[in-house]
């Protein structure tokens, strides 16, 4: 599903924890009204004790402070932790916890990373509260303002209000919209969201940017386990001439099963003219893609969980400068990676192709019975 295209956005690209974890802190403690926070993954740690303190602290200077947490993600947040935040007066939901009601219900995630500032700011990209984000992943977000924070608003308390959410049934009615924002030129923007296999918004609108690509299409996803839709479409583009590169995690990686499996498609891919880059310094947990003068970045890893099942949400934007300025960031990341070539992958050691073909089938056979 998507909102509509809205003028007169700021959009900043924050790469890296260094850059967007202070800007989202900064953010929040200039907080006056509202802060509204939906997360995956928030375990106890470090990092969940800066989260915690920060939304404390607002909470106690007379914000209304809304948490909402995915049941299964949040799993690893103490019930102390919890207790804090609940006392302080933080309004704290978790979205769809794990029942006895069905393995479909289960499995579809609120996937989604949003913050809002007092109705006016937002930030969104693949972070989580857990201490991986301080150093050890690389990660990316964009700081938003303008008319498009009231859609993702929006977004927020569509979740925030489902009937698969519980928890503080007590919590005041969402804070109205401050009113009208806007940036002079200001960006074009939207909001563009999945919310399982009904509502592939963000999947279609990739392949139709793919399809139009006419000079470069750059996709960094840390699970690179795609559609056959996406992957034909891929390859099509490359065939055509277009600048087609992928940036994958390399060994560092916190579920290698998953790059394993997405390594059977790399033959057909490098075959079609396809450059797959494998990130080396560290576990490379951002997805966001540039193509021509059109940037997408959130939470969706365009992947068949992401897209079959997930509530994921990502931020579109159209203009050059930013465009330039993540295709700079790519290509940062290229220098930093290791190349896979047509050479290289058909040169690869027999136990390598052994372990790609088993996990190949095994996500196989899981997508089948999905």
């Amino acid at each position: 599903m998507t909102t509509a295209w809205r003028q007169h956005n700021r959009v900043d690209l924050l790469p890296e924890a260094d850059r967007f974890l202070p800007a989202l802190f900064e953010a929040v403690a200039e907080a006056r009204q509202s802060v509204l926070i939906e997360l995956y993954l928030m375990e106890s740690g470090e990092l969940a004790d800066r989260v915690i303190e920060a939304l404390v602290a607002a909470s106690q200077r007379g914000v209304a402070v809304y948490l909402l947490l995915d049941g299964f993600g949040a799993m690893g947040l103490s019930g102390q932790d919890r207790e804090r935040l609940v006392a302080s007066g933080v309004w704290l939901r978790d979205f769809n916890p794990l029942g006895w009601h069905s393995l479909g219900r289960n499995v579809s995630r609120d996937h989604r990373k949003l913050v809002v500032v007092d109705q006016r700011l937002a930030f969104t990209g693949g972070f989580g509260a857990v201490d991986e984000f301080l150093a050890a992943w690389f990660e990316v977000a964009v700081r938003v303002e303008g008319p498009v924070v009231d859609d993702w608003v929006a977004l927020f308390a569509q979740v925030w209000n489902s009937p698969l959410t519980r928890g503080a049934p007590q919590a005041p009615a969402l804070p109205p919209s401050s009113g009208e924002r806007r940036h002079d030129p200001g960006v074009r923007a939207r909001v563009i969201w999945g919310r399982g296999y009904r509502f592939q918004a963000i999947r279609h609108s990739l392949q139709e940017r793919i399809a139009h690509a006419e000079r470069r299409l750059w996709l960094c996803t840390p699970y690179f386990v795609p559609t056959l839709g996406l992957r034909l479409r891929l390859q099509r583009a490359a065939r055509k001439g277009r600048d087609v590169r992928l940036l994958l995690p390399g060994r560092d990686h916190d579920h290698p099963g998953i790059r394993y499996a997405g390594q059977r498609f790399y033959s057909r891919l490098l075959r079609a003219g396809v450059r797959i880059y494998e990130f080396q310094p560290s576990f490379i947990h951002a997805k966001f893609v540039v193509a021509d003068d059109w940037v997408s970045l959130g939470s969706c890893n365009f992947d068949h969980w992401s897209l079959q099942w997930n509530l994921e949400a990502n931020q579109e934007v159209e203009d050059a400068v930013l465009a330039d300025e993540v295709a700079a960031l790519f290509e940062r990341n290229f220098a930093a990676s290791r190349e896979i070539t047509r050479e290289s992958w058909a040169r690869r050691p027999w136990w390598a192709r052994i372990r790609t073909w088993l996990y190949g089938t095994l996500d196989g056979w899981l997508t089948r019975l999905r």
